[in-house]
């Protein structure tokens, strides 16, 4: 993979398409103290069930009270169960991935987070955090600080005990064609670590019980570690695998002109080494925030995102050619009222569309929601 293949996209006419799109609600309690909901994902299990989960019944994008939760669909994604927690720690639980292991198992992960970090006890929004972090200890914190999975035998019934993982992504790992999850994260022992840690390759062959490393991702020249986030990766037929990674606040906020990376933005990488190796991190050159990365059973790659900037809201770049070149930029929707949304992750469902869950405040002044949104690839002329 070369810059030239990335970024050619800019050679082409720049897409700002709106698809055509049913939207609808997974969760959504927006004038409730824990109404809060965000980062979510998304698995289609092998009885057809769809499972959300997600970091919710919180007060804010920023708390001390951050729950791991599921909602599901037995009925396509029309209607959804309420917000059920399967893991509440002591601290803040943020993100959460989740993957079909296949024979009725369920893989979710997460992270947590120090929110005595964020604390002001001038600020009025969190003052009401006092008396939480007050009684958190340092030994307290250092137990359950980090990264973790948790897994279900029974489709999302019951859910065993939480085992600590080395990295963490937004979505999680994948399952790959051979039974094997790889887990293209951010390295996660501590947060110190985590904010500095290099993005790496991790491999269970025995369903998330164990990991052992694979191999880190080569950084773009003049960048940081600290510039790259939230990974998320797939598996081509061939056992090619693409990877692509948030990156922001480059050299001080600005973008690296050199590479033409916006300030937030994503980076791919490959390996084709089953993920030992991997090729430097090349910019896609359009805003995005972060990825989510599937391959539609047409042999399209659909890279789903949010956009941060003006006209706030979720959009889709698709890649005909096995990731060397992208159209970006067409719509999901674009009715965000502040950037406080994304995340979105998608499934194809049985008729070949696809459905895609992200959070997003409904109204402005309210909670984020968990919502969904319902939709066909576009017909490209690829002339």
């Amino acid at each position: 993979m070369t810059l030239e293949n990335v970024v050619s996209q800019q050679e082409h006419k720049q897409m700002n398409l709106q698809l055509d799109v049913q939207h609808g609600v997974v969760a959504s309690c927006p004038d409730e103290e824990l109404g809060y909901f965000g980062w979510p994902s998304l698995a289609r299990l092998d009885n057809g069930r769809l499972l959300v989960a997600s970091s919710g019944l919180r007060t804010a994008h920023i708390c001390p009270w951050g729950k791991t939760v599921i909602n599901v669909s037995d009925d396509h994604g029309l209607s959804w169960s309420e917000s059920r927690v399967i893991n509440d720690s002591p601290i803040d639980d943020r993100d959460a991935g989740v993957v079909n292991l296949g024979d009725n198992k369920v893989l979710v992960t997460w992270f947590t987070s120090d929110t005595r970090q964020y604390w002001n006890k001038n600020n009025p929004e969190r003052s009401a955090w006092g008396e939480t972090l007050e009684s958190w200890t340092d030994e307290l914190v250092n137990e359950h600080l980090g990264s973790w999975c948790m897994r279900s035998d029974d489709n999302g019934a019951n859910w065993g005990e939480p085992i600590r993982v080395p990295a963490t992504a937004p979505h999680g790992p994948i399952k790959l064609a051979n039974g094997n999850l790889i887990y293209l994260g951010k390295r996660y022992t501590n947060l110190r670590e985590h904010r500095e840690g290099d993005i790496a390759a991790f491999l269970s062959t025995n369903d998330g019980q164990d990991w052992i490393e694979l191999g880190g991702v080569p950084l773009a020249t003049s960048t940081k570690t600290e510039n790259y986030y939230e990974p998320h990766v797939v598996e081509l037929t061939s056992g090619k695998l693409i990877g692509f990674i948030r990156v922001q606040n480059c050299r001080g906020g600005h973008a690296i002109t050199d590479f033409g990376i916006p300030d937030t933005s994503i980076m791919q990488t490959e390996s084709l080494d089953g993920g030992k190796t991997w090729s430097t991190a090349q910019a896609l050159g359009f805003h995005a925030v972060p990825p989510h990365i599937m391959r539609h059973s047409s042999g399209v790659l659909v890279l789903t995102y949010a956009r941060r900037e003006d006209n706030y809201g979720q959009r889709v770049a698709f890649s005909h050619d096995e990731g060397q070149t992208w159209d970006y930029d067409y719509i999901i929707r674009d009715d965000g009222p502040d950037p406080d949304l994304g995340y979105p992750a998608t499934v194809e469902m049985a008729d070949g569309s696809l459905f895609t869950v992200y959070y997003q405040k409904m109204n402005a002044g309210e909670h984020c929601s968990l919502l969904w949104s319902k939709w066909k690839l576009p017909k490209f002329d690829r002339g």
